[in-house]
């Protein structure tokens, strides 16, 4: 192992969004040098024309990967991520989700997006049934702009599909401005199986377009906004992987933003150190 420094005694990852210029194979060895031991992988596109990476079951790619996996001790932890909107369909999705097993992911996240409810629990569903044949399980995630909207309605549905591989994941941001609070966490503990953490600092936006342009480029490290991610890391305890998704934004290197991420996460989970 050529990491430059050791990792954490409790497993800390990265989201893939931190540094998506990236490949994953370098992603994944610039993350394990700043200390993760896990890493998020996009594999999907976001919204149409977002960056993402193909993996191919047996390419050369998911081979090289690998390699840099084990070499630097570094796990895939989970994949991103599926728009359960009204196209959506589970089956046209089989080829990523073989990917991700390949490369040994857990889970894959995804965000709802269908007004019609009770499709949208169908897709939900259907997600679930396929990635459970690859060994993975799925979270949900809430954001502001989407019908699957708070905290609560990713609960919700998760609840109401009452799938064992169905997860809820847990985004600094999206978990705050849109109304929840620790204690909401607290309550619903059992079915929050991810915790991404990120910071803002300012009021939160209101419109549609600018909590989309918060979520991409407006997110600081944690601890360097006003967020009370401590009170949620406090709740989490070990219950629920934790990461961090703060994209890079200006010109600073790709190696020390995730150091320094790594860091600031770090210090916020493991408050001794």
């Amino acid at each position: 192992m050529a990491a430059s420094r050791p990792k954490s005694a409790l497993p800390i990852g990265v989201a893939h969004f931190s540094s998506i210029m990236l490949p994953p194979a370098e992603f994944a060895k610039i993350a394990g040098r700043a200390g993760f031991s896990r890493i998020g992988l996009r594999l999907h596109p976001a919204f149409p024309g977002a960056p993402y990476y193909e993996l191919p079951v047996g390419g050369t790619a998911a081979g090289e990967l690998k390699a840099v996996l084990a070499g630097e001790e570094v796990e895939v932890f989970d994949i991103e991520f599926f728009v359960l909107d009204p196209s959506f369909e589970a089956s046209s999705v089989e080829a990523t989700l073989a990917a991700a097993a390949n490369i040994g992911a857990r889970r894959l996240s995804v965000c709802g997006d269908d007004p019609d409810h009770a499709r949208l629990l169908s897709k939900f569903s259907d997600i679930c049934v396929l990635a459970g044949q690859y060994g993975l399980a799925v979270d949900i995630e809430n954001m502001g702009w989407r019908v699957v909207k708070a905290f609560e309605d990713s609960i919700e549905l998760v609840t109401r599909a009452g799938m064992e591989n169905a997860g809820v994941l847990v985004d600094g941001i999206h978990f705050f401005r849109n109304g929840a609070a620790p204690a909401d966490l607290r309550a619903n503990l059992d079915k929050v199986k991810h915790v991404q953490l990120c910071d803002v600092a300012g009021p939160a936006p209101t419109k549609p377009e600018e909590m989309i342009a918060e979520a991409r480029s407006g997110r600081l490290p944690p601890g360097e906004g006003e967020l009370p991610l401590s009170d949620l890391v406090a709740v989490v305890g070990t219950a629920a992987s934790i990461s961090v998704e703060v994209p890079l934004v200006g010109s600073m290197a790709p190696e020390a933003h995730l150091k320094h991420l790594f860091n600031c996460a770090e210090r916020m989970v493991r408050p001794d150190r």
